[in-house]
């Protein structure tokens, strides 16, 4: 399993050098905004174009998909009953929550794992596209605001760089067609920012946070729900319903069970600090998840692999 362990050294390390420049000054907690912003509405819909317009698409209704979109919506489901019957949480930060339960690190770490745990990187390809095309747009549908009317919630998706790239690159993928070169090249210039820009702006926020007050009782009862869910409730739920009701074994068992037990994608940080909800429950679940997830992995390797 030191694929999974190299995988997260980078991870790991570049959130480490935004939370160094923050504490020696090169950066202000306030750029926090600013790199977070960058990331969003401009290289991670950049990555997200490229990433989709060369995906398989024939993998997109694997049994591996299956097993997580079942894991997804049982864990979801799970946290908005319980965040919204004790802490009355509204509708955003109910999506942000459920997010940071749910919504795994597919990019920068399922990637590699993939690649170097399981020998194959489109496997995670297919849970890849469902968060970028499915979850995603749903979420900034409930994040977004101003929705009027039907016409106005159908049409705020399509307001958001991030949808629009992925499904602009889904165009590309199912009509074959292929960019030149000279429009591709600064394209993927800008995607490979997307990943260490996120991470940084994540590191930064750490130091920030010595500096803003601890969280309240329900917020830290909060925070413990949603790493439970995500660290222990999804990858449970996948093996279960990849095992028992889909009947895989194998690398398809392994590969659905440690796809599941990726850590929240920093991603959703980023969303929440663009959208100003939940900021501090999506920073702790991204932190500790991803900490969590080193052991857990590795143990469903041994046990799986």
């Amino acid at each position: 399993m030191s694929g999974v362990v190299a995988a997260f050294a980078a991870l790991v390390s570049v959130a480490v050098l935004g939370y160094v420049v923050g504490v020696g000054g090169l950066l202000k907690a306030r750029d926090e905004l600013v790199l977070s912003r960058l990331a969003f509405f401009v290289a991670t819909p950049a990555l997200m174009f490229v990433t989709v317009s060369r995906a398989d698409l024939h993998i997109l209704l694997s049994p591996v998909l299956l097993t997580e979109v079942v894991a997804v919506a049982c864990v979801q489901l799970l946290y908005v009953l319980v965040a919204r019957l004790l802490w009355r949480r509204d509708r955003r930060e109910l999506t942000i929550g459920a997010l940071a339960s749910s919504y795994v690190n597919a990019g920068n770490l399922g990637v590699p794992i993939a690649i170097y745990v399981l020998g194959d990187g489109a496997l995670v390809a297919p849970i890849l596209l469902f968060q970028l095309i499915v979850l995603t747009p749903i979420s900034f549908l409930i994040l977004d605001k101003g929705a009027r009317s039907i016409r106005s919630a159908l049409a705020l998706p399509f307001r958001n760089p991030l949808t629009v790239a992925s499904l602009l690159g889904l165009a590309c993928a199912l009509t074959g067609l292929s960019l030149p070169v000279t429009i591709m090249r600064p394209i993927e210039l800008l995607g490979g920012a997307a990943v260490p820009v996120a991470l940084l702006a994540y590191g930064l926020s750490l130091y920030g946070s010595q500096r803003t007050p601890p969280e309240g009782n329900s917020v830290a009862w909060e925070v413990s729900l949603v790493v439970a869910l995500k660290s222990v409730v999804q990858p449970v739920i996948a093996y279960l319903v990849a095992r028992f009701a889909l009947g895989l074994d194998g690398g398809a068992l392994l590969a659905a069970t440690l796809f599941a037990a990726l850590p929240t994608a920093q991603n959703i940080y980023v969303y929440a600090v663009n959208y100003d909800t939940g900021r501090r429950l999506a920073r702790s679940a991204v932190l500790i998840t991803t900490v969590l997830s080193i052991p857990i992995m590795t143990a469903i390797g041994a046990v799986l692999g």
